[in-house]
């Protein structure tokens, strides 16, 4: 499984200076297409967006990856999207705190 990072130049710059390898700068329109390609990819297992990119999301895609099983979808950024304790235990169906 492979991390996946998708926004703006400045949000995607330091991920790939983390190694991660599937990283995609796009501009604030080309963030929804970018996500439903990377949803498609059956390699990634977490995708990375920031919190105000998911916000700007349309109501379908924000809805579908937030019920996705896989990707783990994580909104890094001000706002706290959701726990990512339940978004772990969503994803492998286990909760890893207890």
């Amino acid at each position: 499984m492979e991390l996946a990072a998708v926004g703006r130049d400045e949000f995607v710059q330091g991920f790939k200076l983390a190694g991660v390898r599937k990283t995609f700068s796009v501009g604030r329109d080309g963030v929804e297409a970018q996500v439903a390609k990377v949803l498609e990819d059956p390699n990634v297992g977490i995708l990375i967006l920031s919190a105000d990119d998911m916000t700007a999301l349309s109501n379908t895609m924000r809805r579908r990856l937030e019920t996705t099983p896989r990707p783990v979808v994580i909104a890094v950024g001000k706002r706290e999207e959701e726990d990512l304790r339940v978004k772990i235990k969503r994803a492998i169906g286990v909760d890893l705190y207890k």
